[in-house]
């Protein structure tokens, strides 16, 4: 604890040194730099798992916690094996899916595109599917018809069209008429737009018609796989093993479920050591920002070194020196700390509207979704990782003011009296 007699030196030792300009600009960069450091800590590491956690749910919601598939992609008896799942207790939801590739048309826009055949009934209990569905409130099962298709924002912005328009869709599957051999294809009315917040499933997705989609791709009666969404993603190893079981007398063919962080395991590593590095390069900042404290400490001990004997001789002791010093340094961390947690938070939550600011009036692209992947900038702020931030923060400040605080503690009241 502090004395009266050591808080008044304290605070005078700040007053004082705000006239000494030199000095008074150490202390503030290191007030700032402590703030920046904070604030950019926070909003790197809030964006990062934004990021993250919404790579889970964008990857997890378009196809499924799990696929389950045989080894040559054909489920005969798909809707029988889709019954036996929801059964089970941990299933939130499952469906069968046609996967196919196919060119899509408008005029004379052409692109390529993931098509994915799905039961008309189960596709708008699909949970990602109504919260991104645009324009979609009036929606019921029945109206996914053989003509309907559903595409994704980036698609139709970059065929110019709208729900109600016609686009017509070819696959690579032969068709033998009269006169030659030609491509499948068929004309869709635009049901429904989806912006389901990742740009490749906006740019490269459709959604069609499973008879239809079996008639375009294929020549027979069966799904590529079978997706499932589940209520946690606790003990899946059991939980595969139960499906596979479950589904062991629907099929003879072996079953393959594959978990989506599985298949996504080299992107989730990869973020996981750019989130580490990004922590350890930026606290280099708070770091930089602890020299200017130990510099402007060390700065004010010479310039108060007279001062520092005269309270010695007065009966001051080492420790009480020690704690002045250390208080010092420990306020210029502490109000930095505070400052940088405030600003940085604020930041996080409003970096949606201060990025469209800054693009809107300087004319430029900060996130790019071809880029990033995401169609916005994602921010989650994590407490306990903004707890660490300010105790790794404040640890740095307090042991910046050790060695200046042993230093002033070391003077001899003597040396610097002897000529007074």
């Amino acid at each position: 604890m502090l004395s009266n007699f050591e808080l008044k030196i304290i605070l005078r030792l700040l007053y004082h040194s705000n006239k000494h300009n030199f000095i008074s600009v150490i202390n503030i960069l290191a007030l700032l730099g402590t703030a920046l450091g904070v604030m950019t800590l926070i909003i790197v590491m809030s964006v990062m798992n934004g990021y993250e956690s919404q790579f889970m749910k964008k990857i997890s919601g378009v196809n499924g916690d799990y696929t389950i598939t045989t080894p040559k992609h054909e489920i005969e008896k798909y809707n029988e094996a889709v019954d036996k799942l929801q059964d089970l207790s941990f299933v939130k939801y499952a469906a069968p899916i046609l996967n196919g590739q196919a060119i899509v048309q408008h005029q004379k826009k052409v692109t390529g595109v993931m098509v994915k055949g799905v039961d008309e009934k189960l596709f708008f209990k699909k949970p990602i599917i109504m919260q991104s569905c645009i324009n979609c409130e009036n929606i019921k099962p029945s109206s996914f018809s053989n003509d309907h298709i559903y595409i994704g924002t980036t698609l139709a912005d970059s065929l110019e069209v709208k729900v109600g328009d016609q686009i017509k869709l070819m696959t690579p599957k032969i068709k033998r008429t009269l006169i030659g051999s030609i491509a499948r294809m068929k004309t869709f009315e635009i049901a429904g737009i989806l912006d389901l917040g990742w740009h490749e499933y906006n740019a490269g997705i459709v959604y069609i018609n499973m008879n239809v989609a079996q008639k375009l791709f294929i020549d027979g009666n069966f799904a590529s796989e079978i997706e499932v969404v589940t209520f946690n993603h606790k003990n899946k190893s059991q939980q595969i093993a139960m499906m596979q079981n479950t589904l062991a007398t629907v099929t003879k063919d072996n079953i393959v479920v594959s978990d989506w962080l599985s298949s996504n395991k080299s992107f989730m590593d990869a973020l996981k050591v750019e989130r580490n590095t990004m922590f350890f390069i930026l606290m280099l900042i708070i770091l930089i920002a602890a020299f200017n404290i130990v510099s402007g400490l060390t700065m004010l001990i010479k310039e108060k070194f007279k001062t520092i004997a005269i309270l010695r001789a007065l009966g001051a002791s080492r420790l009480s020196i020690i704690k002045i010093f250390i208080s010092v340094g420990f306020l210029l961390g502490l109000v930095g700390t505070i400052a940088g947690t405030i600003l940085g938070v604020l930041f996080v939550n409003n970096i949606n509207l201060i990025k469209n600011f800054l693009e809107y009036y300087l004319d430029i692209t900060l996130f790019d979704p071809v880029i990033y992947l995401l169609t916005y900038l994602p921010s989650e702020p994590k407490v306990n990782e903004i707890v660490s931030i300010i105790v790794t923060a404040m640890t740095l400040s307090l042991l910046a003011t050790i060695y200046p605080s042993w230093l002033a503690a070391n003077q001899q009241p003597d040396e610097a009296l002897r000529h007074e």
